[in-house]
């Protein structure tokens, strides 16, 4: 597998990214083509980011978006999706899948300004998350986790081939939570925890986002081989975040950065 860095500002986009996406990338086997081939999953659509996936792929290549919540950050850019999908390149492709928390579609209508007329039948099949029941794509399995957040949202246990296809490999993104046991269970022993970490220790309220030490304290108990920070705030010094993440996890980490590609 393959995860690429698209935005990962957090909530909002910023200076140096656009906000919340990440492509997840693996060759597989499909039976409609008769052939393998590479498969395309965006995690999060956020601000900016859409512009941005197009150096990554023809955006047309997509072969399903999956939506961690329905707050702007993590799923405004849906509305270019929609209109290269009904009015550009990709005019005329069979619907793609969009998953994500029951709401989504009215969500979507929201930011787009449209009423219950419109359904997107023709460019998006909407589907309907439910916590721990896997879904598939291509050769991957995606299996959601619910999170603690001030509006219902997931985190991603994702499984796939390795990248020297001679096993199996796991990614766990969080989307945007504070911590809980359902996040910890869905990150156990994975290969790479993508972990927000939307807040430092000076903020105290809980069920929104997780500071360093909490991230950090689910990177331990979850077991991981790996941990990748990310929805880092403009205004916030990543080197405290860091420091509060090595307080608690003393496996490699690193500060995520738009561009960056990951291996697994």
């Amino acid at each position: 597998m393959k995860l690429n860095i698209v935005g990962c500002t957090g909530s909002m986009s910023g200076p140096r990214a656009a906000a919340s996406c990440y492509l997840v990338q693996a060759r597989g086997y499909d039976e409609a083509l008769g052939k393998e081939r590479l498969w395309n999953v965006a995690f999060d659509l956020g601000p900016g980011s859409f512009g941005q996936l197009w150096n990554y792929i023809d955006p047309s290549t997509l072969d399903a978006v999956v939506f961690s919540h329905c707050h702007a950050d993590h799923m405004a850019d849906v509305i270019s999706l929609h209109v290269h999908r009904h009015w550009g390149p990709a005019r005329g492709n069979p619907p793609l899948r969009l998953f994500g928390p029951q709401g989504l579609l009215e969500r979507i209508r929201g930011v787009d300004g449209v009423g219950e007329e419109e359904d997107y039948a023709s460019d998006f099949t909407i589907v309907t998350l439910a916590s721990r029941v896997a879904f598939t794509v291509g050769p991957l399995t995606i299996t959601p986790a619910e999170g603690w957040h001030s509006v219902p949202s997931f985190g991603f246990r994702v499984e796939g081939p390795s990248e020297d296809r001679k096993g199996t490999s796991t990614l766990f993104y969080t989307g945007d939570t504070d911590r809980c046991q359902t996040i910890v269970d869905g990150a156990r022993g994975v290969d790479v925890l993508l972990s927000e970490v939307g807040f430092t220790s000076d903020e105290t309220v809980e069920g929104i986002h997780m500071d360093g030490i909490r991230a950090g304290g689910v990177a331990t108990d979850a077991s991981v081989g790996r941990m990748l920070l990310t929805h880092i705030q403009p205004w916030t010094d990543p080197a405290i975040l860091l420091a509060e993440v090595r307080s608690m996890w003393d496996g490699p980490v690193d500060l995520v950065c738009a561009g960056q590609a990951y291996f697994f």
